[in-house]
């Protein structure tokens, strides 16, 4: 019975640290322009799964915690965008070479428009257009709203996508309670959160959210957020918008 004993805690001993092994690999790589073949630094690699990232160094290499089958969005300024599945020849081999392509970016033509005010305040005040604007929220904020009168429908719209399923709020938090609950991870990892601090085309949280992007600003607008603030905000304002209208529609349904 004692080297039964032994023998058991042996097994899972070896067990254990075989599933540890398994479930914590790691792959390295370089991202390289497939114009000219040089590495390309400052690049952001995110693992979708797990939401956590990091930045290509000087030489374009990276190296990342993964899982077999995970996601690793590959994206960077000026370049387009790519998604690669972590294979097990990836992590059996550890490294890999990756290419990305130049972005052929036509710049459209700018009029800059001025006021033509008159010099009079009164007369001028009302030359400005107003924006009719909610509410802001500003990550790191705790207390910062946009200027404007609150909406008097707020509360009942978003009551109101709990109980029809035709809704688009009911449909969509319904459908992604995962990417959902991990909004608030997302924030954790420093390179995922500068990331969507100083993006500004939805890309980003779209891949973790699993979503288009026209959605995003579908669902912020049935939060209640004004157009100026989905069209100026930073990634990570919107990610926060996102989990506050989330936070709102779970209490109103718990209730």
């Amino acid at each position: 019975m004692k080297y039964f004993t032994v023998f058991l805690f042996f097994f899972l001993a070896i067990s254990t640290k075989a599933q540890t092994t398994t479930s914590a690999q790691k792959v390295s790589g370089t991202i390289i322009n497939d114009n000219n073949l040089l590495p390309i630094a400052n690049v952001n690699v995110i693992n979708i799964n797990k939401v956590k990232g990091i930045v290509t160094n000087a030489s374009g290499f990276f190296e990342l915690e993964v899982s077999v089958s995970d996601t690793l969005h590959i994206s960077s300024l000026g370049y387009q965008s790519l998604r690669v599945r972590v294979t097990n020849d990836w992590i059996k081999n550890g490294t890999a070479k990756i290419y990305l392509t130049e972005k052929a970016i036509a710049l459209e033509e700018i009029i800059v428009k001025k006021y033509d005010l008159t010099g009079y305040l009164e007369i001028d005040s009302k030359l400005i257009p107003e924006k009719e604007n909610f509410r802001y929220s500003i990550s790191g904020l705790p207390q910062a709203y946009e200027a404007g009168e609150s909406s008097p429908n707020a509360f009942t719209r978003v009551l109101g996508s709990i109980f029809n399923p035709a809704d688009m709020l009911y449909n969509f938090f319904g459908n992604k309670p995962t990417e959902l609950r991990r909004l608030k991870s997302m924030k954790k990892d420093d390179t995922v959160r500068n990331l969507l601090e100083s993006k500004f085309d939805r890309e980003t949280i779209a891949v973790l959210l699993g979503v288009d992007k026209k959605e995003i600003a579908e669902i912020l607008q049935r939060c209640n957020y004004s157009e100026s603030f989905i069209k100026t905000a930073n990634d990570l304002q919107i990610m926060d918008a996102i989990s506050e209208c989330y936070e709102q529609y779970k209490v109103l349904k718990k209730n």
